[in-house]
Order: C-alpha cells, then structure tokens, then sequence
C-alpha cells in the first residue's frame, strides 16, 4: 500500500499562485508515476499534471488547460511532488488530488490510478 499525505490549497485572488505538496509513504519503490487531479463543483474528476519519477528523467504531462500556468516539480525527497500553480483563474476552483500508480502509460487516464489523497480545497475568487 502506498498512502498520500496531500498539503497547501486554500483561497487566492484570481492572478495569484498557490502550491500543493504530496508526499508518499509506504510501499513507494514501485510507483512509477505521481499526479494531480481536480474535481470542480458539480463536475467529473480531472486530470491536471502527473510526473514519473520510477526514474529520475521526470517526464512530465499537463491538461491543455493549465500549460504555461502550472508545474509539477519533485521535491529532494524522491516521493514528494508538488503543484505549482499559476495565474490562477476562477475556472481553476476544484477540490485537487494528489495520485500514484504503478504501471507507465496512459497518464493522463484516471482509471490507471491505484492511490489517491483525500483531496484539498482551492478557491480561486475573480
């Protein structure tokens, strides 16, 4: 079992930044990809960015709609991953969740997922 301990979130004034620590614990050495997805009010789960860090390339992928806004850097620790937010815009309002899996490909599918945090609130108020 791997577990997610999810951090930051919050409100901010749209234009601002706010940034989201995930750090994973447990059964880590096979995890081959860590990611954020949100949920907006009333909407499906979504993928926002995810990186792989079984090795220590770090390829990274981002929604077409947080390109240029958003980043997932690792930490020193090999199993935290941050998200970097923005230019933030009303739209961006969700509840985001930190993720893991174990298997490459398909990162942006939710399905592929096998853990998930339980999830942080950010409010972007225009």
């Amino acid at each position: 079992q791997v577990q997610l301990d999810e951090s930051g979130g919050g409100s901010v004034q749209a234009g601002g930044s706010l940034r989201l620590s995930c750090a994973a614990s447990g059964r880590t050495s096979s995890v081959y990809a860590m990611g954020w997805f949100r949920q907006p009010p009333g909407k499906e789960r979504e993928f926002v960015a995810a990186i792989t860090i079984f090795t220590n390339v770090g390829t990274t992928y981002y929604a077409d709609s947080v390109k240029g806004r958003f980043t997932i850097p690792r930490g020193n620790a090999k199993n935290t991953v941050y998200l970097q937010m923005n230019s933030l815009k009303p739209e961006d309002t969700a509840v985001y969740y930190c993720t893991a899996k174990h298997i490459s490909g398909s990162e942006f599918d939710l399905s592929q997922y096998r853990y998930w945090g339980q999830g942080t609130q950010v409010i972007v108020s225009s």
